[in-house]
């Protein structure tokens, strides 16, 4: 039942963008187009569950172990890009179909910091290995959700018209709030939830 608390909350209570405020870039920057969005949210899904179980174990094992500590935010980073890199090369390889359907977006990972807060979270949090995996898992979703819905929203805002003092940015970011205080209304699920179930 933990678990399916940790899926939960990670995608609509705790949503990283919508709650968090992390991954706001490509948020707003790949959202125009739905297939884009979907593209997007795949590729993040994958390098944020894998960079989740390398920079798990390298916590535990080397900067836990040796009291290097310090040293998780440059450390992460730096595995992120390794990661992202790697991924990137793979693909290419491998399956090079996939490779021109993700396009930029798998670089544009390396920058995107909800992976990097998702591997502090678990940390900060105390998660097992199982439960990093399930909130890092849970927390992709999240992000492909929120990300898929804001742009269709922005496509069909594309198709009214709009004031002229609202066009561009601004009704972007009234959109991106609006979807905010939406997912807001899931704020009492988790503790609803904890207590039918006995958890708190």
């Amino acid at each position: 039942m933990e678990y399916i608390l940790i899926f939960i909350s990670a995608i609509f209570v705790n949503n990283i963008i919508l709650s968090q405020f992390l991954g706001i870039c490509p948020f707003l920057g790949v959202s125009q187009k739905v297939n884009t969005s979907l593209g997007m949210s795949a590729a993040v899904a994958f390098v944020m569950t894998l960079a989740t179980v390398v920079t798990y174990f390298i916590q535990k094992f080397v900067l836990d172990a040796f009291g290097l500590q310090y040293l998780q935010t440059i450390v992460f980073i730096l595995v992120i890009a390794a990661l992202v890199q790697m991924v990137e090369i793979v693909l290419k390889k491998v399956s090079p179909a996939l490779y021109q359907a993700l396009g930029i977006f798998l670089p544009l990972i390396t920058t995107n910091c909800a992976v990097l807060g998702v591997a502090i979270l678990v940390i900060q949090k105390d998660f097992s290995f199982l439960q990093s995996v399930v909130y890092a898992f849970s927390t992709a979703i999240g992000f492909g959700l929120a990300l898929t819905v804001f742009a269709g929203i922005r496509e069909q805002l594309s198709l009214v018209k709009i004031p002229k003092g609202m066009q561009g940015v601004a009704i972007v970011l009234v959109t991106a709030g609006l979807l905010s205080l939406a997912f807001m209304g899931f704020s009492g699920v988790d503790g609803g939830l904890r207590s039918l179930f006995g958890l708190n």
